[in-house]
């Protein structure tokens, strides 16, 4: 180990310690002993498989699954078997749920990452460096991580199927995944050309600052935020007043912020399709393009909203011309402001 720091053959040792400890327990059946022991025909379960995000490995008689897999694989099925989700249902889900706790692992094991080349580091005083008690002190890492994590991802889990219960069970009278609501778009204005000129630790405060900022405005507002694309929050309002002071709310706390740049926001309302805790339409469209033509520090809004928002003496709507954007050859806009401001 030259310079304190392992060779890759050390490295995949550390590494095989820490998955054996992620996968609780030894791997040790095969493609088709796995779906034999399951009780799921392998082609249901390889679908299932790709949809989580894991590669098929090419040698279908190399060892690779564990108890566990198991005991996931009987769970996902079963969801279809006692019918609580519609067999089409099935894959959909569990892609959703691949993509998501991918995001989510990716974070946790750069946690993980940290703590090993901490110990790495810490143990490093000469040229050489045991590199079994490495992986035990990785593996202990993994021990005492894991079930906090997984203690802390069910109750925030649980928390926000508390939180979202009232607002989806109240709109699922009619069986429809179809519900009118207010999407908007907050961007940092210049972010391209800054990350040119900053550092990563630089870029991971701004994008921190950006994401702890907006998601704090949008939830304090009664809004729920559907996805953070660097630069750029997506979110979603029930009320459109709420909508239009989250927005006013954002430009204030960016405003309000040390280093975070100004935002453009736009704001869009109509029926959009809810999927996977995503939302499609021609609604979002508009509230992109919106966002894309507004100055920096300001809100547009589309007419529907605008209306909605008609007879609110906080807020002052005042129309613009119409916008000639990417699909909307006349898009018409209105500036949104507080009734108070010059």
């Amino acid at each position: 180990m030259p310079g304190g720091h392992p060779t890759p053959t050390e490295y995949a040792l550390i590494q095989a310690e820490v998955e054996r400890n992620l996968l609780g327990g030894a791997v040790k059946y095969t493609r088709g002993q796995a779906t034999a022991a399951a009780g799921v025909p392998l082609e249901r379960a390889q679908r299932l498989w790709v949809a989580m995000g894991f590669a098929v490995d090419a040698n279908p008689d190399t060892p690779m699954f564990t108890d566990a897999d198991v005991d996931a694989l009987r769970t996902i099925t079963s969801l279809v078997d006692m019918g609580i989700i519609d067999a089409e249902l099935e894959v959909p889900v569990t892609r959703a749920l691949g993509q998501s706790f991918a995001r989510l692992a990716e974070w946790q094991l750069g946690l993980l990452n940290s703590h090993i080349l901490d110990r790495v580091k810490q143990a490093g005083g000469s040229d050489q460096v045991d590199v079994l008690a490495v992986a035990a002190q990785a593996t202990l890492v993994a021990e005492q991580m894991l079930p906090a994590l997984e203690k802390l991802q069910s109750y925030v889990w649980r928390r926000h199927l508390a939180s979202n219960a009232a607002r989806f069970l109240d709109s699922a009278g009619d069986g429809s995944d179809s519900r009118t609501l207010v999407i908007g778009f907050a961007d940092m204005v210049g972010y391209t050309s800054l990350t040119r000129r900053i550092d990563i630790d630089e870029l991971t405060r701004l994008l921190e600052d950006f994401e702890s900022t907006a998601m704090t405005v949008i939830n304090q507002g009664r809004g729920w935020v559907i996805k953070n694309l660097g630069d750029e929050v997506m979110f979603a309002v029930e009320d459109p007043a709420d909508a239009a002071r989250i927005a006013l709310a954002l430009q204030d706390a960016a405003l309000a912020t040390v280093d975070l740049p100004a935002l453009r926001v736009g704001l869009a309302m109509g029926p959009v399709l809810l999927r996977f805790g995503d939302v499609y339409g021609s609604v979002v469209n508009i509230a992109a393009r919106l966002t894309s033509s507004a100055r920096p520090g300001a809100v547009l809004v589309d007419a529907t909203l605008a209306t909605a928002l008609e007879g609110d003496d906080d807020l002052q709507l005042r129309s613009l011309r119409s916008l000639r954007v990417r699909g909307f050859s006349r898009l018409k806009a209105y500036a949104l402001r507080r009734s108070r401001d010059t």
